[in-house]
Formats: C-alpha cells, structure tokens, sequence
C-alpha cells in the first residue's frame, strides 16, 4: 500500500468512527472532513488550520449547519429538547452518496491515479456546490473558494503528503 491508499484507508475508517459517534447510518462528507482534520502533521489537515478549521471548530460549524437547517423548517433543538444521537455499537457505516461523491471529485481531480496525493481527498470534500460541508463553511465564514485554492497550491507546490 502507497502512502496515499493508507491515508485514503485511514481517512475512511475515521470517518466511519465519525459517523458511528453521530449516530449516523452513513459515512458522508462532513465524516469525511472531520477525519481530514484529525490527520495531524499531514498538508490537508495543516490547510485546514491556517484557515482557522481544527476538527473541534469543524465540529462547532457542522452543529450550527445543522440548527440552521432545523430552524429553517421552524424547529428548535433547544426548544424541542432533540434527544442525542444514538452512539450504540453496530456495524461499520456504509459509504454515502456525499462521500462517494467527494471521492470521485477527489480522484478526477488528479490526471492520474499515481498523482493522487491527500490533499486530492480534501479538495473532493470542498468542491461541493450544495450540501452539509458548503453550508456549514458559509455559516462559519470560510471562504471556500480561497480554501480550495490553498489546498490546490499545496498539491501543485509538492507539499499534498
């Protein structure tokens, strides 16, 4: 296995620990980048935190997605007292369709597949036009744009381990 086929492996697997921690059936995107920015020392996790993204602050701006999302059909968490999702142990998630899509994004990004660098899998979760991870960094003030031009210049400049 090159170094790129373990961080994809251990990216997936984090991300299913994500998902499972949030009571979630699925591995998504949003797992995805949480498990990005839990990869110390690597360029995608370091592109993350120049711009202010650790994995607690990722966190903080997925929970204000989604009460932004509740609030925008007239529900309250607080007011409704949601219960917390379910953390019982069951199989590993399955990949979800935001998941396999940022992948895809991810690796199409790339001419060849021995050019595929780490960097590749973050520049896959950002280029999402609709969805939880885009939602979640306008809520937080994260120009994506200017994320994904950091993450680009990472893999053009070499420095995508």
């Amino acid at each position: 296995m090159n170094t790129f086929d373990r961080y994809l492996h251990t990216v997936i697997m984090e991300g299913a620990t994500e998902a499972r921690r949030h009571g979630s059936a699925t591995v998504e995107a949003q797992h995805l980048l949480l498990a990005v920015a839990a990869q110390e020392g690597t360029a995608p996790q370091r592109v993350l935190a120049s711009a202010g993204l650790d994995h607690r602050a990722i966190l903080a701006a997925l929970d204000r997605e989604f009460e932004h999302s509740l609030s925008a059909v007239g529900v309250s968490p607080a007011f409704f007292g949601l219960p917390p999702s379910s953390t019982a142990p069951r199989r590993s998630p399955d990949m979800g369709a935001t998941a396999r899509l940022a992948l895809d994004r991810g690796f199409a990004s790339a001419s060849r597949k021995k050019d595929l660098r780490p960097a590749h899998v973050l520049l896959g979760i950002l280029l999402a036009e609709v969805g939880a991870v885009p939602r979640a960094l306008a809520l937080a003030g994260v120009d994506r744009t200017d994320l994904m031009t950091r993450v680009r210049s990472t893999i053009t400049d070499g420095d995508a381990e």
